[in-house]
């Protein structure tokens, strides 16, 4: 004959021929409990490092935002000081008095020139923010420098050495 009744553990099942046999419900197993609460503290613990690595990102973002944007401004301010995208001829100076035979120095730049000649001389020149080249004027001697732009536009500044 089989009894069911309830004992302070779990159910109790009797059977005449069997000896008593006692069954714990889930509720009561610690194993049970211990391990939903590692799941959750798993799950806490993931998110928590889920959001703080997107953060990370966000913030690495904007600061790398913000370097672009720096680095554009500062870009800028750099091309307008070297004469914006005009062609310029922003500097041109020479010693000015030399002796007979003595070497002499031209020193130029220029902005968004595609060839420059200076004349009279002989040794090529090149477009260049700043250049020096050497020149010997055997008498006083007016130079000319001459840039030239992608669309064909010059323009042209004089300078004289004078020799004693």
């Amino acid at each position: 004959m089989l009894e069911e009744g309830f004992c302070g553990v779990g159910k109790v099942i009797r059977n005449e021929n069997q000896p008593q046999v006692t069954r714990k419900t889930d509720l009561k197993r610690p194993l049970v409990y211990s391990s939903l609460l590692i799941i959750v503290v798993a799950g806490y613990v993931g998110w928590v490092f889920y959001s703080r690595h997107m953060e990370s990102r966000r913030y690495e973002q904007r600061v790398r935002d913000q370097q672009v944007q720096k680095q554009q401004v500062d870009d800028q301010k750099t091309i307008e000081q070297l004469g914006g995208s005009k062609l310029a001829i922003q500097t041109l100076y020479a010693t000015a008095q030399v002796r007979r035979g003595e070497a002499a120095q031209v020193c130029f730049g220029v902005a968004n020139a595609k060839t420059v000649t200076l004349e009279p001389q002989t040794n090529p020149v090149w477009p260049s923010h700043n250049l020096c080249v050497e020149v010997k004027p055997i008498k006083t001697t007016t130079y000319r420098l001459t840039a030239t732009g992608v669309d064909g536009t010059a323009v042209s500044q004089e300078f004289t050495v004078s020799v004693r």
